[in-house]
């Protein structure tokens, strides 16, 4: 999988969806997702496999069980293991549901 086609899943959910940002926050709930950082694998001193991590974040202004299980269901289906956090924003009054996941070779 590429980032590509990590945005084109995740647009497929029925969530606005932005890489990193939106220039003019949507109606909740949306979908931001970021890279966070690599994790290649290494191999007589090169970079052998590009392994890129993201993540994956839910912003809602209430417990969005539904929005949660579409983006779940959505990973289940791409057989992308993830793991997930959750946090409320105080200052924004809102729920961040964070999901990381790795895209391997992509």
């Amino acid at each position: 999988m590429t980032q590509v086609e990590l945005f084109q899943e995740l647009k497929s959910i029925g969530l606005p969806v932005a890489y990193h940002h939106f220039t003019t926050p949507p109606s909740l709930p949306y979908i931001v997702y970021l890279f966070s950082y690599s994790n290649d694998l290494v191999a007589d001193n090169q970079n052998y496999q590009s392994i890129n991590n993201f993540q994956v974040e839910l912003y809602s202004d209430k417990k969005d069980l539904v929005s949660e299980k579409l983006i779940e269901d959505k990973f289940k289906v791409l057989k992308m293991p993830y793991s997930k956090l959750e946090t409320w924003i105080d200052t924004e009054k809102l729920y961040q549901i964070i999901y990381e996941i790795q895209i391997i070779g992509g």
